[in-house]
């Protein structure tokens, strides 16, 4: 058995899970996702969620943990939410937001606007000494995840002198310069 597919999901107060014909809808405080399951039964028991697989074979055991932790993570996500926080390393380089829009100075000739989906939650944080932190929060992991490397995409930090975006908390491999 896969050790991630065989544990169950416990399911936290306020969250309700409905099942209906492999299409599996959770929903929370924070939103509402929808995941539709193929190959794998799910069954809800007790406060908890349990995926069974039909058979051993390696397509559906690769299923088994991943609709696992498919399910998981949009639980999770439901009741808590996720948040990632890109950090701007560099002289001159800031960030602000109207709304949905995140406006990016990033050492181009121009600004970059980047119109971000109404699930994510955009809020841009800057402290005079301090780098700019742009926090990114939603429901959806997968989501906030793809915003995060979309926006990281723009000026990926050089090995050189560090500057551009990365994930707060990311260590970035220096390289040492020319030596004479």
């Amino acid at each position: 058995m896969s050790r991630i597919g065989k544990s169950p999901i416990n399911i936290p107060d306020g969250v309700t899970v409905a099942i209906d014909n492999g299409v599996i809808t959770v929903k929370g405080k924070m939103g509402e996702l929808t995941q539709e399951v193929k190959d794998i039964t799910v069954k809800q028991e007790e406060g908890q969620l349990i995926l069974e697989r039909p058979n051993d074979s390696k397509d559906i055991r690769a299923k088994h943990g991943l609709y696992r932790a498919l399910l998981n993570n949009m639980i999770e996500g439901v009741s808590q939410g996720f948040t990632k926080e890109l950090e701007l390393v560099g002289v001159g380089y800031r960030a602000s937001n109207q709304g949905q829009k995140l406006d990016l100075a990033v050492g181009f000739s121009h600004n970059i606007v980047l119109e971000l989906a109404p699930e994510v939650k955009v809020e841009t944080i800057s402290e005079k000494g301090k780098n700019p932190i742009v926090k990114l929060t939603s429901h959806d992991k997968q989501l906030v995840g793809q915003v995060a490397a979309k926006i990281r995409s723009f000026r990926k930090p050089e090995p050189y002198k560090g500057k551009g975006i990365k994930f707060v908390g990311e260590q970035i491999r220096r390289k040492a310069g020319k030596s004479a």
